[in-house]
């Protein structure tokens, strides 16, 4: 897969986002794939990248305890975005991801990304803007499922 500015534009994230700033994101773009069942990521570890998934489906869970399964806090699919813990200290991610069907994605390394925010304040403000919106939504998901637990849990048997 070729990933150029043209195809990062496609991609609902990056919608009308300048030219210039998407031939920088796609110097720093790869490919990505990963199989049913395979971990993307795990609480608590390093959080260096995200990724725009092109197909397939990818869980966010979320720790309960040893004794429980995790809680599945969103699905995500073709056109959404993983990972927003890159970009804020102390860069470790917040949920488990792991791939429910074979995903292809688009893969950006956070750390150079950071770097070129730093230097480019226009391309760092797009990124925060579009990351703080994907962070809105998972934290909304997050409060449904909250709520449908507990409802669950009162709910007479």
């Amino acid at each position: 897969m070729e990933i150029n500015a043209t195809t990062l534009a496609e991609q609902p994230f990056f919608k009308g986002m300048p030219e210039p700033l998407l031939k920088i994101l796609a110097k720093e773009a790869m490919p990505a794939e990963f199989n049913a069942g395979e971990q993307v990521f795990n609480e608590g570890g390093l959080a260096n990248r995200f990724y725009l998934i092109c197909s397939g489906k990818v869980e966010l869970q979320a720790a309960t305890d040893f004794e429980h399964e995790p809680v599945v806090v969103e699905t995500i699919g073709n056109g959404s975005v993983l990972g927003w813990s890159w970009l804020f200290p102390p860069y470790c991610w917040h949920f488990d991801a792991r791939a429910v069907t074979p995903v292809k994605a688009i893969f950006f390394y956070g750390t150079r990304l950071r770097e070129e925010c730093e230097s480019n304040h226009e391309l760092g403000y797009e990124l925060m803007k579009r990351m703080s919106m994907v962070m809105v939504e998972r934290l909304q998901a997050t409060r449904r499922r909250l709520v449908e637990q507990q409802i669950n849990l009162l709910a007479p048997i």
